[in-house]
């Protein structure tokens, strides 16, 4: 059981830098260089909703250590504009610009591309497990993790 434990974490890491290397694939077929594929999946996290730098780490959409360096490039190369907030002037929100929205709908037809694919390779029911499977594992290790802690 532990091999099939860990071959499992290492194939979630394989997938993560594949996953990445699909996105960045995507861009260069785009002819898209100001973003990286990193960023681009920020943007995707973001979407429509206009979000605190806080929420974008505490709802997993962030997993990097240099979010502010990656999400300072968005506002440099335009996808993003950061919004003060009224309560905390100490603290912004950031949103999509017209173009991060433009990249943001080009890759939400990717992703429905790329699920309508797999769909049609059986692939639904596949995700539907791998779903279910990942989520009793992050409980798994989120219920670990605070028995650490105490």
């Amino acid at each position: 059981m532990k091999e099939e434990y860990f071959d499992s974490v290492q194939a979630l890491e394989r997938l993560h830098r594949l996953f990445l290397d699909v996105v960045k694939a995507e861009l260069d077929h785009l002819a898209i260089f100001d973003i990286n594929n990193v960023q681009t999946i920020v943007l995707c996290n973001i979407g429509t909703n206009q979000l605190t730098i806080g929420e974008l780490t505490n709802r997993g959409y962030y997993l990097g250590s240099n979010v502010s360096y990656n999400l300072r490039k968005m506002v440099q190369n335009e996808y993003i504009i950061q919004v003060p907030t009224p309560h905390d002037r100490r603290s912004s929100q950031v949103k999509l610009s017209q173009k991060g929205l433009d990249l943001y709908k080009k890759f939400d037809r990717i992703f429905h591309n790329h699920a309508e694919g797999l769909n049609n390779k059986g692939g639904k029911e596949t995700l539907a497990l791998l779903g279910s499977s990942l989520q009793k594992l992050e409980r798994f290790w989120t219920e670990t993790s605070a028995k650490e802690r105490r």
